[in-house]
């Protein structure tokens, strides 16, 4: 069963820009913990950790 997750940056509120998000998928039966990757922030123009929110 696949659901939607958003994640969100982590680095870009310490440097008080504004945070990028990405949405995917994740299989709720397989995976159980929140999901970590590292994605391209254009603010920062950088890759950074995002993670899973609620």
């Amino acid at each position: 069963m696949q659901e939607q997750v958003i994640l969100e940056c982590t680095e870009a509120k310490k440097e008080g820009k504004p945070v990028s998000r990405y949405i995917t998928f994740r299989n709720k039966k397989t995976v159980t913990e929140r999901i970590e990757k590292k994605k391209y922030n254009p603010f920062l123009k950088r890759h950074t950790v995002h993670k899973e929110i609620k």
